[in-house]
C-alpha cells in the first residue's frame, strides 16, 4: 500500500510574512496581537480557519507559528494549537519544548483549546497557556470543541502549567464572526 506522506505546508503569506528579522513580542497582549492577526488573515485569504496560535520562548522570541489548516490540508488535526506546538517542537528538535523542565515556552492560541489541543498541551512542554475567546464564543458559532472538563483550566495548573483567559478576548471573538459571516465551514 502506498501511503502519502503528511507535511504541514504553511501558506505562502505566512511565509512571507515571516522573512527577515524579528524582534522579540514581550508580554501577553503584544503576542495575542499576533496571534490574533494570523487568525483574522487566515480568513480573508481562505486559508483555513478562523484560529491561530504561536509558541514563544520567555525572551518573546517567535519559536513557531500556528493555523487552523483543517479544511485547506483536510486534515482534522491541523488546528492552529497542534501546528504551532509540533512546528516548535520540530524547530527545536525536541519532543518536550521545557527540555525536561530547564525551558520555559508560552502557547498564545486566539480561543481556548479544543478538547483534542487540550490533551497535547500537558504533552508538548509548555508552561503557559495564553487564551483569547472562550470556548463558549466558539460553540455559539457551531464549532464542535469535544467534551472538556468543566475545570480544565485547574487541571493545566495542577500540573504546572500557567494559564490565563480572556487576553483580549473582544478582538478574538470579532475574528470569528467574521469567518462565520464570510461562509466559513463549520465543523
Amino acid at each position: 500500500m502506498d501511503m502519502p506522506e503528511l507535511k504541514i505546508r504553511l501558506p505562502d503569506w505566512l511565509l512571507e510574512r515571516l522573512s527577515g528579522d524579528w524582534t522579540p513580542l514581550h508580554g501577553d497582549e503584544e503576542q495575542m496581537r499576533f496571534v490574533i492577526s494570523l487568525a483574522r488573515e487566515n480568513v480573508r485569504q481562505g486559508s483555513g480557519g478562523p484560529f491561530g496560535a504561536a509558541v514563544f520562548d520567555a525572551a518573546g522570541h517567535l519559536v513557531a507559528p500556528g493555523l487552523n489548516l483543517v479544511t485547506s490540508c483536510r486534515c482534522s488535526i491541523l488546528h492552529a494549537e497542534m501546528v504551532a506546538m509540533a512546528l516548535a517542537q520540530k524547530r527545536l528538535d525536541n519532543h518536550d519544548l521545557s527540555d525536561g523542565g530547564h525551558l520555559h515556552h508560552t502557547l498564545v492560541t486566539s480561543a481556548e483549546p479544543c478538547a483534542m489541543c487540550l490533551g497535547a498541551i500537558p504533552w508538548s512542554g509548555v508552561s503557559r497557556v495564553i487564551c483569547g475567546a472562550r470556548d463558549e464564543d466558539v460553540r455559539e458559532i457551531g464549532f464542535d470543541e469535544g467534551a472538556k472538563p468543566d475545570h480544565w483550566a485547574d487541571t493545566l495548573t495542577r500540573r504546572g502549567i500557567q494559564v490565563q483567559r480572556d487576553v483580549l478576548r473582544p478582538e478574538a471573538t470579532q475574528i470569528l464572526q467574521a469567518y462565520v459571516e464570510s461562509g466559513g465551514a463549520i465543523y
